[in-house]
């Protein structure tokens, strides 16, 4: 388990979770629900490329890159976020995304900021 960061410094991926508990740690406050959120398109040579893949089916990798891109960025603007009221992790971490309109989607990645702090041990049963 990484050990638990102080305030100022970036929120380290172990220290997100789709949980609402983090192992080995005891979350002391709940700073609320925190986001991130992207709208990307694929540029008019991207779709010509994206066709032609669909045509011989498959994976469209180039879609797969751009969504994969998209959700990475809500991710790191909604822990930018967190960051900025002071947590140290975020909990209940989820996605959804929405077509705003063909060819454009809106990605959403939220969650719970939260502080956390490293469990006590139990004591020893000698």
């Amino acid at each position: 388990m990484a050990t638990v960061m102080h305030r100022g410094q970036t929120i380290p991926h172990e220290l997100t979770t789709t949980a609402f508990e983090l192992p080995g740690c005891t979350i002391v406050q709940s700073l609320g629900l925190v986001r991130g959120i992207v709208v990307r398109s694929r540029s008019v040579f991207g779709n010509i490329g994206a066709g032609i893949q669909m045509m011989f089916g498959g994976n469209i990798t180039l879609y797969t890159s751009m969504c994969e891109t998209a959700r990475e960025n809500a991710f790191d603007i909604m822990l930018g976020h967190a960051q900025a009221v002071g947590a140290n992790a975020v909990i209940g971490v989820r996605y959804d995304a929405t077509e705003i309109m063909s060819g454009v989607a809106e990605v959403l990645c939220y969650g719970t900021a939260v502080i956390a702090e490293e469990a006590a041990a139990p004591p020893d049963r000698a």
